[in-house]
């Protein structure tokens, strides 16, 4: 229970709620010890004795502790749902954060549909336990203690005789519920598996129906529903084993009463009314004891979602700030490679030992084929990743040696595949910098070449553009990507193939706002069209994660080698 210890820390804030929640659940169950009470007394003086007095006393109370009852119940449902709510938003925020701060790393081995599924399945999971859980557990413990205490001041006897059964109904959960503990992992995986193909398959809507794979993704899904519902079955045939060996348990000592506490009844030794209350009492205990297996049972299914929850929690940021860490001045743009080598997995270099130096405000190009390295080195800059050896400086410092917010600040970076957000064009430029006035966001607009298609949309700045912008073309999409990097206003700029998925008319558009973007910044830019970069201060030629040439366009040219190979075939392509 570690864990569920864990997560009741998160409840901690909001303790004097709860408080009141669990004495209201205690009194809302004293009613049904009262219950048993009054069969006694209508047994025992009213029915044996003809007492009206008792009658009517007994029908005020009924009428009294129900009424209190209704209010103490209304209490307990309000305020435990109150507080389970705030801590699962609490759980769910933390969480949230805790990907945020993730490395890139993290992401590249995951699926997003299993990354999405902690904090939609695996946290729901967790709500149960924390709110008809609790309620029930509080519930059905008072109901367990006060039927314990009523029934040893009745016949203390009896009660001993009851008491055997319990050390056999404990060991008896504690077997099931490693079991349903094991099972519950299971079930919070299909559930993983199963958003991460929902959100792979709808993703990829436009390649499943360009391949008439319709049919084809309904059977995956089908199948892995199915593992889901074998998962489910198993967790319910568990349960339902449970709940029969602890109610054949609880009739084990039912029968005993009914045995022994006739045979005080003929003895005299009790009376008829407090047999039966002492009945009721242990039916009172066999219920609680039920009830409180099942929640035993539904509390281990959750706990496996909490493992997984905290499991998250406690995975080690590998990108983080060093103890010591510095902000970074406002830089000048001077960085350095030195020596620099990185493996996404171990003894496989993705670069090694690459040097270079680009000084303030020029521009760096990369070429070379698919894989050698070149998003790479550009991926290593903001510290999406860490060098595995050597060092890269901004103006002589190690970015390790800064915060990774303050490194981030200052550079600025335009993808191939632009990501926008399912919101208006001006929240999305605003992105850039979240204190950015209307006028600068229409300024930023316009050095990007996108306020005049902005104009043309129905709401003008304030058209939403639906998921990841889907509503406008690759070219508008970029452009309002760079008018969300002119607005940040970086020093540092990093273009990945930034016009290699547009035509010749956007990649014209789009080209002359990047040349505005670069104006007095150092750029970084990963070419795929080598005419884009002509007029490059440097370009290095990357092959098998190694700088194999470097110069200017003129000098690689002279060379002969691998870029003067990729000019010819390029333009020899475009001649014809």
């Amino acid at each position: 229970m570690k864990n569920y210890l864990r997560l009741l820390q998160y409840i901690k804030p909001y303790m004097r709620r709860l408080g009141v929640a669990v004495v209201c659940i205690i009194l809302a169950a004293a009613a049904n010890l009262y219950v048993p009470w009054i069969i006694k007394d209508m047994i025992d003086e009213v029915l044996a004795q003809r007492d009206m007095a008792m009658l009517n006393v007994i029908s005020i109370g009924i009428l009294v502790v129900f009424f209190f009852r209704g209010i103490f119940y209304y209490g307990q449902s309000y305020l435990v749902s109150f507080v389970g709510q705030r801590v699962i938003i609490d759980v769910r925020d933390v969480l949230f954060r805790k990907f945020q701060r993730m490395s890139l790393s993290y992401y590249d081995q995951r699926q997003t549909g299993q990354i999405m599924s902690y904090i939609t399945n695996d946290v729901g999971a967790l709500q149960s336990a924390l709110v008809d859980n609790l309620i029930e557990l509080v519930t059905e413990s008072s109901i367990l203690i006060g039927s314990l205490t009523m029934m040893v001041y009745l016949d203390w006897k009896l009660s001993i005789l009851t008491l055997v059964t319990i050390p056999m109904v404990g060991q008896a959960m504690k077997i099931f519920g490693r079991k349903l503990k094991s099972s519950g992992t299971l079930i919070q995986e299909r559930l993983s598996d199963i958003t991460s193909l929902l959100q792979e398959s709808i993703s990829a809507v436009r390649v499943v129906k360009s391949f008439v794979r319709e049919i084809y993704e309904s059977q995956r899904f089908h199948d892995q529903n199915e593992l889901n519902f074998q998962a489910a079955m198993k967790n319910v045939q568990l349960m339902s084993l449970l709940t029969p060996t602890v109610e054949f348990l609880a009739a084990m000592a039912v029968t005993v009463i009914v045995w022994f506490g006739g045979y005080e009844v003929v003895n005299g030794e009790i009376t008829a009314g407090a047999l039966v209350a002492f009945l009721t009492y242990s039916v009172n205990l066999a219920n609680p004891v039920k009830r409180i297996s099942r929640v035993y049972g539904n509390i281990q299914k959750a706990m496996a979602a909490a493992d997984r929850v905290f499991g998250v929690m406690d995975l080690d940021e590998v990108i983080k700030d060093a103890p010591g860490a510095i902000s970074l001045p406002l830089t000048n743009g001077h960085v350095t490679f030195d020596q620099v080598s990185f493996e996404y997995k171990k003894g496989i270099p993705a670069l090694s030992q690459v040097t270079l130096e680009a000084k303030s405000g020029q521009m760096i190009a990369f070429v070379g084929p698919s894989g050698a390295g070149k998003s790479t080195i550009a991926n290593l800059i903001p510290r999406f990743y860490d060098v595995t050896e050597g060092a890269i400086r901004i103006d002589g410092k190690d970015i390790r040696e800064v915060t990774v917010n303050s490194l981030r600040e200052q550079i600025g970076i335009v993808p191939q595949e632009t990501m926008l957000f399912s919101t208006t064009v001006r929240e999305n430029i605003r992105y850039g910098r979240l204190d950015a006035t209307d006028e600068e966001i229409t300024a930023a607009a316009k050095d990007a070449n996108a306020h005049e298609f902005i104009m043309t949309l129905p709401q003008g700045y304030d058209t939403k553009i639906g998921e990841r912008g889907m509503n406008l073309s690759g070219g508008q999409r970029q452009r309002i990507a760079i008018a969300r990097a002119i607005l940040k206003d970086p020093r540092i700029l990093i273009l990945d193939e930034a016009t290699s998925a547009l035509d010749t008319e956007s990649e014209k558009i789009v080209q002359a706002a990047l040349d505005r973007l670069m104006v007095g910044r150092t750029s970084f830019v990963i070419a795929h069209r080598l005419s884009t970069i002509f007029d490059a201060d440097q370009i290095f030629v990357i092959e098998s994660g190694q700088i194999c040439e470097h110069g200017t366009h003129e000098e690689l040219l002279a060379q002969g080698g691998l870029y003067s190979n990729l000019y010819h075939i390029q333009f020899s392509k475009t001649s014809i």
